[in-house]
């Protein structure tokens, strides 16, 4: 009675050892591709959601250097719907590689009236912004 036990104990343990060495990974790997674009990387704005993208568009984008060397930035944000919305915006500071500075606006309230431009100022905290990613997302 004991010998079926432990022939199959054995066979069992022959089993789990194999699968187990056949799951033995062999990285590195290299990584792996986005499915989107990187836009944040390449566009001066950036629409973060769906509805956004159906019902705002921009028609222009206005930056400056301040006596300061801060970098102001104005975008003039289009409502494209025949209805009020209000959506988020924010921009992120850039050096000149394009890595960011660590200079990033909070979300401001966008209020667009049906069919209205509204434009929205942002201005960088320091002097080390020489591009920009302006977002805009919907109202939370």
């Amino acid at each position: 009675m004991k010998k079926p036990f432990v022939s199959l104990l054995a066979a069992g343990a022959t089993v789990l050892l194999a699968a187990g060495c056949s799951t033995y990974d062999k990285g590195p790997y290299l990584p792996q591709g986005a499915k989107t674009p990187a836009y944040e990387s390449n566009e001066p704005v950036v629409l973060l959601d769906p509805g956004v993208q159906h019902s705002v568009t921009f028609t222009g984008v206005q930056d400056r250097k301040l006596e300061d060397g801060r970098l102001e930035v104005i975008v003039h944000l289009r409502n494209r719907e025949n209805r009020r919305i209000e959506v988020q915006a924010n921009c992120v500071f850039k050096d000149a590689n394009g890595f960011s500075t660590g200079d990033e606006t909070p979300f401001q309230q966008v209020i667009l009236t049906e069919n209205g431009t509204e434009d929205v100022r942002f201005v960088s905290m320091n002097n080390l912004a020489k591009k920009y990613t302006l977002r805009v997302r919907q109202a939370r």
